[in-house]
């Protein structure tokens, strides 16, 4: 381990210093002033096309393996069809194999992308679309992508092993796909090429604070879709906090960021009239800062194949940086990361009680 570990310190850092300063100053400049004043869908915000173009990786990253969980509409297609234009070969998470087969047509023209159904809700699903994708891959994942989600389911839902709904999609199945598929991800990174992981968390989180160990799935009642949803999505990075905390020094960096207020997604397609009539009044004052899936998916790309990202980690992006720090106002569409993103008590407490959830058993 410690000629692993050296070997990395080394040839690392020699290989990224030479484009390291440059890179910084470009990613700290470059999209910062495009985000001060937003116009809406479509204006001057760049797209998740643009940001390959940007880093110069059209068709630059042929031979790697990236997966992309919830890729059938809104910023999940947008990333995959972003992510096309670099050559790398794409596995899509969906849960209807026949009827992303129609939605994805235009993707499933490249022999780049392969279709693995996989249902969040399902434990035994997660597992299979694992093994699914180690064997078709043949054992290779340079870049895992978490996306897949569900909001505002209005009444408690919960799996046969009494996890809350929001909990287990949002988070603990990607967890579990985590720990299944990264024996691949530290295997394909190389001093030249970190594996990522990136988590598509929301500000949602800033709202909120973990759960109690005994109530990740309402076990005490008060169920609230707001707060199931929020709670979520804060240990989505909470996880990506602790892969980089345990993982980044072996080459396998996370990050996890906030898409953004993003319209023609099918991401509320459970939200009741009365959640929507609950955030109404907030929504109409930041529709300026609303932006198109297209727009959305740009953070993502940022996160996933940025180069000021290649060798760093454990932060929470927006807009396509780092999320600077923001007010203390559990606002759920405020700007900047707040005192709950970062915690490494909590962070290391619900990887032990993800671990235990799911019957598996600590690598370090």
């Amino acid at each position: 381990m410690e000629e692993v570990e050296k070997k990395w310190e080394v040839a690392g850092t020699r290989g990224r210093n030479k484009w390291k300063a440059a890179a910084d100053l470009s990613a700290a400049c470059q999209y910062t002033s495009v985000h001060a004043n937003p116009q809406g869908p479509r204006d001057a915000r760049p797209t998740a096309a643009q940001i390959v173009q940007d880093e110069k990786l059209v068709n630059r990253l042929i031979g790697r393996v990236i997966v992309i969980t919830g890729a059938t509409a809104g910023i999940g297609l947008e990333t995959a069809r972003a992510l096309i234009i670099t050559g790398a070969t794409l596995f899509l998470t969906v849960r209807d194999l026949e009827k992303a087969k129609t939605t994805l047509h235009d993707l499933l023209m490249s022999d780049q992308v392969h279709l693995v159904k996989m249902d969040n809700f399902s434990i035994s699903s997660v597992r299979d679309a694992a093994d699914d994708i180690l064997e078709k891959s043949n054992n290779q994942v340079n870049i895992l992508i978490i996306n897949a989600g569900v909001m505002g389911i209005p009444n408690l839902e919960q799996t046969e092993e009494g996890f809350e709904s929001h909990f287990v999609t949002n988070y603990l199945s990607h967890f579990l796909y985590f720990q299944l598929l990264k024996p691949a991800l530290l295997a394909s990174a190389t001093p030249e090429f970190s594996s990522r992981v990136v988590n598509v968390s929301s500000s949602a989180h800033r709202s909120v604070e973990l759960s109690a160990s005994d109530n990740y799935n309402f076990e005490k009642g008060n169920y609230d879709a707001g707060v199931a949803y929020a709670q979520s999505k804060l240990a989505s990075i909470y996880m990506a906090n602790e892969i980089d905390r345990r993982y980044g020094h072996r080459g396998l960096r996370a990050t996890s960021l906030h898409p953004g207020a993003i319209g023609g997604t099918n991401i509320s397609r459970n939200v009741s009239p009365e959640f929507v009539a609950r955030v109404y009044e907030t929504l109409k004052d930041i529709m300026h800062t609303m932006k198109s899936p297209e727009q959305g998916a740009a953070t993502t790309l940022v996160a996933a194949i940025g180069k000021e990202w290649e060798n760093k980690g454990g932060k929470y992006l927006e807009d396509c940086e780092e999320a600077k720090r923001g007010a203390d106002d559990q606002n759920v569409f405020g700007i900047g990361w707040v005192r709950q993103t970062y915690n490494a008590e909590n962070e290391a407490r619900l990887w032990k009680d993800s671990l235990e959830m799911l019957g598996l058993k600590d690598d370090l």
